[in-house]
């Protein structure tokens, strides 16, 4: 039986990012909110978070490099876009809205 998403009031998006090399991710267009980052295998790179539509200009945060698998809240809002720019080899989660 499939869930009833209209339970939920806002529910969240996500977008897993997985690379090989250090290919960045437009997660979203305009405004909305970060909610967490999940590491899903150790970052080999730093992961940094833009409030853009590009790798560029106003930087959310850095995931730093060889940062442990875990769940980073950051529950803010962007104004811009979100993108994520992976240094290196990962598997990342963006939990947005």
């Amino acid at each position: 039986m499939a869930f009833d998403y209209t339970v939920l009031k806002d529910p969240f998006s996500f977008k897993n990012i997985t690379n090989t090399s250090t290919t960045a991710a437009l997660v979203k267009t305009g405004a909305g909110v970060l909610h967490a980052v999940v590491v899903n295998t150790t970052a080999a790179g730093t992961v940094p978070i833009y409030d853009n539509t590009a790798g560029s200009g106003t930087l959310v945060g850095t995931l730093k490099a060889s940062i442990a698998e875990n769940t980073y809240v950051y529950d803010c809002v962007f104004s811009n876009g979100l993108y994520v720019r992976p240094g290196a080899v990962g598997d990342y989660t963006v939990i947005y809205r």
